[in-house]
């Protein structure tokens, strides 16, 4: 490409210097032609003129007319004086010719400074035409000596591969003469060891694969073992840190709270006149008032949290306000529930503060404060919420898992806790399918259906979430079996009495020695409350378990009510 690229550029150089050429050429024949013409014009014009003039003047005239075209004008300029001479005297007409002639030797000196700058431009176009040809003659000896090279480059190419391609025949002509000679070897082996070579490849391999299986084998095992080891040390270890990173009290809850008077003559007037304040206050709050010789404090008791605290708030109301009747009573009740409703929330939202959570649906906040004043075996359901949690974050991180999410699913394993009593089946199912309406992700779904093993395992974190479980419950202290069984007592009865048609309300009063049912005046007469009292004691000795007796009563309460304006 390089040989054509340096032939075109000659070519194209030799057309330009051939053009110019040329070009010169007519410049120098048009410059001729005007010259004879403007000659043969000035003669012409000068004949006239030559006949009155001196010789002499008539000799420089024809000089300098031959000389240069502006010439031409100035001899018929002279004639026309010298034809009118006759009448001026002979000193002017000298002096008239005298002038013509100064004029006319000035433009033959033009003419010949135009000749000389035309001789020079032949000169320069001529010296221009000769480097260009130099020029040409250098490309040309560049171009014949790069073809030189190629030229000599491409035998020695066609060289290289005349030897290559010999190298190539003398190889396959080897590798023929070696696969020959292992032919041979592979003849005398087969004849000296009686078997063909694919039998004694299948054996060789054979044996390989035998040896290959035993190693296998024999690695797997020391493996297995070895991770054995190694995951129940690194288990061992993870709980160990786990247990003692959370610094948790001992749960001690109790099925009796205590209010302090402010004195002992506060006793009377909760009694009320002939105990109506006491039976009202039993009767709203379903929980049971224990007035004895203790100074200055009364006994609340009753087996649901929420209900004795409730309860609790609203005495403490009443006593902090002075008036005590059934009337008030109702009034701080209901304010009471409110109350404790708000605190509830505000107890949802600590827990999720502690284990560092934020974003979750109000409704699962709320469920969550309702845990603070629900056992489990004497255990807070709450405290073994958040202690959970924290047991669960920890051995996540030594696991390289997502903190935050074990968090979500321990924190709310046990929700389903917070409406057993109001909705039927196992609180991880009621709990799952609770996280579920309330948008929580899959993960965290799996991880509460599945802390009881009501629904096969499937992941990592459902699987940490029970270890945390068993962690919280399981340390000394945590739970006690007979509270517990205590608790799930008195629940049945008022779940026994509350699915007889009718009834309002239902309280397990007297740690479960009494049954108070509460009945619907205008669904339930006097026969139907009877029915349902010995519906509800039948019910009871055949289903539960329980030292002594259980007294089941019946109110049916009528109430009138009007204002007066």
């Amino acid at each position: 490409m390089r040989v054509v690229d340096g032939g075109l550029g000659v070519v194209l150089a030799i057309c330009a210097v051939v053009a110019l050429l040329a070009a010169t050429a007519a410049i120098v024949y048009v410059l001729r032609s005007a010259n004879a013409t403007r000659l043969a014009g000035t003669a012409q014009g000068m004949a006239p003129g030559m006949a009155g003039a001196p010789g002499g003047e008539r000799a420089e005239v024809a000089r300098g007319g031959l000389a240069s075209r502006p010439v031409a004008p100035l001899l018929e300029q002279a004639g026309r004086t010298a034809d009118g001479s006759g009448a001026r005297p002979g000193s002017d007409e000298e002096t008239e010719a005298a002038a013509i002639v100064r004029k006319a030797e000035l433009a033959a000196e033009h003419a010949a400074a135009a000749r000389r700058e035309l001789d020079e431009e032949v000169r320069a176009a001529t010296e221009e035409v000769r480097h260009f040809r130099n020029d040409l003659e250098r490309r040309e000896a560049r171009i014949a000596e790069r073809e030189g090279r190629i030229d000599a480059e491409m035998r020695r190419l066609d060289q290289t591969a005349e030897e290559i391609e010999r190298a190539r025949r003398d190889l396959e002509a080897k590798r023929a003469e070696v696969e020959r000679i292992e032919a041979k070897q592979r003849e005398a082996l087969e004849r000296a060891a009686g078997l063909t070579a694919d039998q004694a490849r299948s054996q060789l391999v054979a044996a390989i694969e035998n040896e290959a299986k035993r190693e296998a084998a024999v690695l797997v095992r020391d493996i297995e073992n070895e991770a054995k080891k190694e995951g129940q040390e690194r288990a061992r270890k993870i709980v160990t840190l786990a247990i003692q990173r959370v610094a948790s009290e001992q749960t001690s809850e109790s099925v009796v709270s205590v209010l302090h008077l402010p004195s002992d003559e506060m006793k009377g007037r909760i009694i009320g006149r002939e105990g109506r304040n006491i039976r009202a206050f039993e009767t709203v709050t379903g929980v049971n008032l224990i007035i004895d010789d203790t100074p200055e404090a009364v006994l609340l008791s009753c087996f649901d949290p929420v209900r004795r605290e409730v309860g609790r708030l609203t005495l403490e109301r009443l006593v902090a306000d002075g008036r005590i009747h059934p009337q008030r009573i109702e009034e701080a009740h209901e304010q009471s529930s409110v109350a404790i409703e708000e605190l509830c929330v505000r107890a949802g939202e600590d827990a999720l503060i502690e284990v560092g959570l934020t974003d979750m649906h109000p409704e699962l906040v709320h469920l969550l404060g309702k845990l603070r004043y629900r056992t489990s075996y004497g255990q807070n359901v709450l405290k073994h919420l958040v202690e959970s949690a924290h047991i669960a974050a920890m051995m996540a991180s030594e696991l390289g898992l997502d903190p935050a999410l074990l968090k979500r699913g321990t924190l709310l394993h046990d929700i389903g806790k917070a409406l057993t009593h109001e909705v039927r089946g196992s609180h991880a199912l009621v709990g799952a399918e609770i996280a579920r309406r309330y948008g929580e992700s899959d993960d965290v779904v799996h991880a509460i259906e599945a802390h009881h093993n009501e629904v096969e395992v499937r992941t990592v974190e459902a699987v940490l979430t029970q270890a945390a479980d068993s962690i919280s419950g399981g340390r000394p202290g945590a739970r006690r079996e007979s509270l517990e069984a205590y608790v799930k007592r008195l629940e049945r009865l008022e779940q026994i009495a509350q699915a007889q048609p009718g009834v309002e309300k239902v309280f397990a009063m007297q740690a479960g020695r009494e049954v108070r049912v509460m009945v619907k005046p205008d669904a339930v007469d006097d026969v139907g409350a009877q029915v349902i009292a010995r519906d509800v004691a039948r019910q009871v000795q055949d289903e539960l378990t329980y030292p002594g007796r259980i007294r089941v009563t019946v109110i049916r309460e009528s109430r009138a009510t009007e204002y007066a304006k």
